[in-house]
């Protein structure tokens, strides 16, 4: 399987809203620990391969 890199999402707003409402009220620290668990989850989900395609297309952007 290979990494989805166009857009697949039905309503990216509401998407994105419900990420950032996952994170009201968090301090620093404790969005920090949201962020790992949220990576570990999904990169569960997808697997190691589409992890590693997503791992190095993430830095390559930043």
């Amino acid at each position: 399987m290979s990494l989805i890199t166009t857009p697949n999402l039905r309503d990216p707003d509401s998407a994105y809203a419900a990420l950032l409402a996952g994170y009201k009220g968090l301090s620093e620290a404790e969005s920090q620990a949201l962020n790992a668990r949220l990576v570990l989850v999904l990169m569960n989900h997808v697997g190691a391969e589409v992890f590693a395609e997503a791992l190095d297309l993430a830095r390559k952007a930043g």
